[in-house]
């Protein structure tokens, strides 16, 4: 673990201009945000994509962990007339219907505001693990992103859950109270639900859908 956070900090010393590190509510975030916070970065950005579809629970969190590290959190919103159009096409949940209309939803309320997130920026930083899911196993420490043509720093990609649990625990960390009641991966309140013991880490994101087509287009590598 101390790994991590060292190799993190040389390679941040490397990064001329603005980081970012994307903040979704996961227990993997609060860590890298821990780990960030001894990095002493001047010029971090934490901001999150408010896709107007979140758990109460996220909301709540969004507080505690801005006032834990005494930071502001810059919230992303998808365009009004985005959703508009969206939802007179999709209904409200239309996006279960296809793997075509889910990406379409995951699209206007997640990508796009991404992008306007990220345009500025030379460094972007995120909480992914190669362990999480099939699409996520050949993740690297650093990557570059083609598709937001940044470099993209995943600092804990080779923890385990119990890294991740175990840290959160030794710093008495905030917490997503979802997480309690058997939620392991957490989206939107449509597309996310709790998973049951034998089940993996994300079998509750898109449940209805194949373990390979599970990400929004956010960590989707251009071909």
């Amino acid at each position: 673990m101390s790994y991590s956070k060292d190799l993190l900090r040389q390679i941040l010393n490397k990064i001329d201009g603005k980081v970012a590190l994307s903040f979704s509510y996961q227990a993997e975030d609060v860590v890298v945000l821990h780990l960030l916070s001894q990095c002493k970065i001047k010029s971090l950005e934490v901001f999150t994509l408010d896709t107007g579809k979140l758990f109460d629970e996220c909301k709540e969190l969004h507080k505690e962990t801005e006032k834990f590290f005494k930071i502001s959190i810059k919230k992303y919103l998808p365009k009004k007339n985005d959703v508009k159009n969206m939802e007179n096409k999709l209904g409200f949940l239309g996006m279960r219907e296809s793997l075509e209309n889910r990406h379409l939803c995951c699209h206007v309320r997640k990508t796009k505001p991404l992008g306007r997130a990220l345009k500025d920026k030379n460094a972007w930083i995120t909480g992914l693990r190669a362990a999480q899911s099939i699409t996520r196993s050949e993740l690297r420490f650093v990557e570059y992103d083609e598709k937001f043509d940044l470099f993209k720093i995943n600092p804990i990609v080779s923890w385990s859950e119990e890294d991740v649990f175990g840290y959160i625990k030794k710093y008495n960390l905030p917490l997503n109270s979802l997480y309690s009641r058997g939620f392991k991966s957490i989206g939107c309140e449509p597309c996310t639900r709790a998973v049951k013991n034998h089940e993996d880490v994300r079998a509750g994101r898109w449940w209805w859908e194949n373990p390979e087509h599970k990400e929004c287009g956010l960590h989707v590598k251009e071909r």
